[in-house]
């Protein structure tokens, strides 16, 4: 499953700040960290944040764009809907 995630790098803590919705009304998972944006620091903390909070393995995680924007895209292996709204609550819906 692909995740998208909006990061704010040197956020004070890391934490995940719940669901929002772009323009187009898709879900974004906000995300905070307390890592700078700098040598990949903040995409690592990214990472393992959300491996954490989702009960698996840093490796079932894969950074597959926006390596340097704010707006991530985190391939999830084995991921289904399911353990995704028990993990971060329902995502907001068209």
């Amino acid at each position: 499953m692909r995740l998208t995630v909006r990061v704010t790098p040197r956020g004070g803590r890391d934490a995940l700040d719940g669901w929002a919705a772009d323009a187009e009304g898709r879900p974004i998972l906000k995300v905070r960290v307390a890592a700078a944006a700098a040598d990949g620091a903040a995409n690592a903390a990214v990472l393992a944040l959300l491996a954490k909070s989702l009960g698996r393995p840093r490796s079932a995680l894969t950074l597959v764009a926006g390596q340097t924007a704010r707006l991530k895209r985190i391939e999830v292996e084995g991921l289904e809907a399911a353990q995704l709204a028990v993990a971060f609550g329902s995502p907001p819906g068209p």
